[in-house]
């Protein structure tokens, strides 16, 4: 039998620009900070995990500090000498020694199942259930708050095939200017690409009920989150209420638990599923799987992840049976730069799952190093944009 025993787990943050100003609800995003997990294993194995966070702690209670000091303190110490390979007993482990931190947890989680399934010269993908699809639609979001940068930006990315539909970041300014800023949007697509909206709980439900039909009439698909998480009460009238449009949950649906209560409420029609609010790929297949039974849909959602998050994301959506509205695991062409030495390839505006060991992706550790936030001095970066 191998030895898969946990010998180690090291963590540090990078931090990386992004390529440019990404406007959210809750403020505008200009950097990335991933905290990268390596798990070693005593017969010689590594893998990489990562967490990523929206605006440091903006997003929820996390922040790359705060996952950091979770995996040092807490998780890190809790697993070692551990069988690497029995993923469920070591959640468990890690529930026992650190409460709530679901993206530190999905951290190390990811290093775990990547460093098993190199070891045993697998795709992630086979450990996970077997791959249902060998390629996922991506979308990209337009979150420049232009309207002629992110209809330009659009256009360019359907001409050069690299991307499949479009979600459009609201919330920031008063509803009305918003409304009007996707119709702009919506106007000059011409139709060329399925649109969402993602409201990012800036609405109170009054607002969403006034709002959100003029949205669907100029054609948005998808409504995700335009309530506070606390808010199933509005998300279950907007789901009745709303004609020809689909309500999304996102920060509303983070355990099994919540996706239950959701199903039970009829509260929405998709369920945004991101492995970091999750607390790793095993609880991502858990609310997947309730989705499945209660006929809701699924949309691969993203933290803005590097190449490593993404594809371990992948993997995992890969794997999925029901509905799906598609993935927008678009994090690495946001970064100036990524940190693998061949990110995973796009065509006719689908993302294509790599088969490589692990993940499917190497490294690049000189990138590491080089974003590192412990580094001395600032990292100079080309900051022309690519896509």
């Amino acid at each position: 039998m191998p030895d898969y025993a946990i010998e180690r787990i090291e963590a540090r943050i990078l931090d990386i620009p992004t390529v440019r100003p990404h406007k959210l609800s809750f403020g505008t995003i200009q950097r990335q900070s991933p905290v990268i997990v390596q798990v070693f294993l005593r017969g010689g194995a590594m893998g990489f995990g990562e967490a990523a966070t929206i605006g440091g702690a903006s997003w929820n209670e996390e922040s790359p500090e705060s996952i950091l000091h979770a995996v040092d303190h807490c998780l890190g110490p809790a697993l070692m000498g551990q069988d690497g390979a029995r993923f469920e007993a070591l959640l468990a482990r890690m529930d026992r020694a650190c409460r709530g931190n679901l993206f530190a947890k999905a951290a190390v989680e990811m290093a775990l199942i990547d460093a098993v399934a190199r070891a045993r010269g697998l795709p992630a993908w086979q450990l996970l259930g077997g791959k249902l699809h060998d390629r996922l639609p991506l979308g990209w979001t337009l979150a420049s708050g232009h309207v002629e940068q992110d209809v330009r930006e659009a256009h360019d990315l359907l001409d050069r095939g690299l991307h499949a539909f479009f979600k459009i970041k609201i919330g920031a300014r008063a509803p009305a200017d918003d409304v009007a800023h996707v119709c702009e949007i919506a106007r000059a697509m011409q139709g060329r690409a399925p649109l969402t909206v993602d409201v990012n709980q800036a609405w109170d439900g009054a607002t969403a009920r006034q709002h959100l039909p003029a949205l669907v009439d100029a054609g948005v698909r998808l409504i995700e989150q335009p309530v506070a998480r606390w808010n199933v009460a509005a998300l279950q009238q907007l789901s009745m209420q709303l004609a020809g449009g689909l309500v999304m949950a996102d920060e509303s649906v983070c355990t099994p638990f919540e996706a239950m209560a959701l199903a039970a409420g009829r509260a929405c029609s998709v369920f945004s599923l991101k492995v970091a609010k999750h607390g790793g790929l095993l609880r991502t297949r858990e609310v997947a799987a309730i989705a499945r039974a209660a006929d809701i849909g699924w949309y691969g959602g993203t933290m803005l992840e590097t190449s490593i998050g993404s594809a371990a994301s992948a993997h995992v959506f890969a794997t999925l049976p029901g509905a799906n509205h598609g993935c927008e695991l678009f994090g690495p062409q946001l970064l100036v730069e990524d940190v693998v030495a061949h990110p995973m390839p796009r065509e006719g505006g689908a993302l294509l799952l790599p088969d490589g060991p692990g993940f499917g992706l190497e490294v690049d550790v000189r990138q590491l190093d080089r974003f590192d936030r412990r580094r001395a001095r600032p990292v100079l970066v080309d900051m022309g944009a690519r896509a």
